[in-house]
């Protein structure tokens, strides 16, 4: 796997009935991990975090949809989470997919999906 950098991407995921490619933020820094979603009413699209096992919602604005994915990129599992909330960390979690409340189901995004960035 390539090393990735703060900045712009494509998130794309692999459903069975095909691909679908969605605008992505990274945040492989330390700062900007910590930043993340922090005092934003929306988001374009997605955040990727990286390195990183579980996120809270501690002073964020809206609420949101969280996707745990491991090493290869395949999602563990997907949660919403509400303002104020602390996700419990997730075994073999390596990387957080952050996005508004709702869309992730609208792109297919399931347990057992595989994802790539591009």
């Amino acid at each position: 796997m390539a090393r990735w950098r703060d900045g712009q991407g494509t998130l794309t995921v692999h459903r069975p009935g095909g691909e679908v490619r969605v605008p992505l933020e990274l945040a492989v820094s330390y700062r900007a991990r910590t930043r993340g979603l922090l005092g934003r009413d929306a988001v374009e699209g997605a955040l990727l975090l990286s390195p990183a096992a579980s996120v809270h919602t501690f002073g964020m604005r809206m609420a949101i949809d969280v996707a745990y994915l491991d090493r290869s990129l395949r999602v563990l599992a997907v949660r919403t989470m509400v303002p104020g909330r602390l996700g419990l960390p997730r075994l073999r979690s390596r990387h957080v997919l952050e996005a508004g409340a709702g869309v992730m189901a609208g792109w297919g995004l399931v347990a057992g999906v595989v994802v790539s960035v591009g």
